[in-house]
């Protein structure tokens, strides 16, 4: 009886396991987190000063420049430390360089950071395919073990094999669908420290007026 019910609570929480995702407030179908799905970001959203010149486009160009924007774009280092960064460099900057490297600084944080989220939704959206796989594996062999156990000449050590079998691999997608939930995450981060350090360049090229 203690297998049974067992069998029968894995097929309930692995059935369970999608409907997160479909609550979801999206219009992609597919899309398994609760955040809304934006797939890409436009300028607008994270800088609301001076209009950039086509120029800033050719930021890579600059090494400086290319430089500051890894290190400013990089999650491991705190965005306080990121801004720091941002208002020195504007600081060793000569008064006629401040805006031109300014906007290429924006335009190349904006460049690199917005491509690292796209990668990171495109990761989403794989993971939860899988996720999905698993979910239909997993009813099924729910479904093969109680019919298993329900016929009177059940091998009963096949039975206890296939059930710890199940047990575990359950065990591993609900682990993997934890693990989702933080990666959805991701794109909400980056687009705010995205925002975060465009303010502080406005506010530097403000302050500098």
């Amino acid at each position: 009886m203690e297998r049974m019910s067992l069998v029968r609570s894995l097929v309930a929480a692995v059935m369970l396991m999608p409907i997160a995702g479909a609550m979801a407030a999206n219009t992609d179908p597919d899309w398994p987190c609760m955040q809304r799905k934006v797939p890409q970001l436009s300028l607008g959203q994270v800088w609301n000063g001076p209009e950039l010149s086509s120029a800033a486009k050719g930021w890579s160009e600059d090494p400086s420049v290319a430089a500051l924007v890894e290190e400013a774009a990089a999650r491991r280092l705190p965005v306080v430390d990121a801004q720091k960064k941002i208002r020195d460099f504007a600081a060793s900057l000569p008064a006629e360089q401040l805006a031109p490297k300014m906007a290429m600084l924006v335009q190349g944080m904006f460049d690199r950071m917005d491509t690292e989220r796209s990668h990171v939704i495109s990761g989403i959206s794989r993971y939860a395919h899988k996720q999905l796989e698993m979910a239909a594996e997993l009813r099924k062999e729910a479904s093969d073990v109680d019919a298993l156990r329900a016929k009177p000449d059940a091998d009963q050590d096949e039975v206890e094999r296939r059930t710890d079998q199940l047990n575990f691999a359950t065990r591993i997608f609900n682990e993997r669908a934890q693990s989702l939930s933080y990666v959805c995450d991701v794109p909400t981060i980056i687009e705010q420290r995205l925002y975060q350090l465009s303010k502080t360049i406005s506010e530097t090229l403000a302050a500098k007026k």
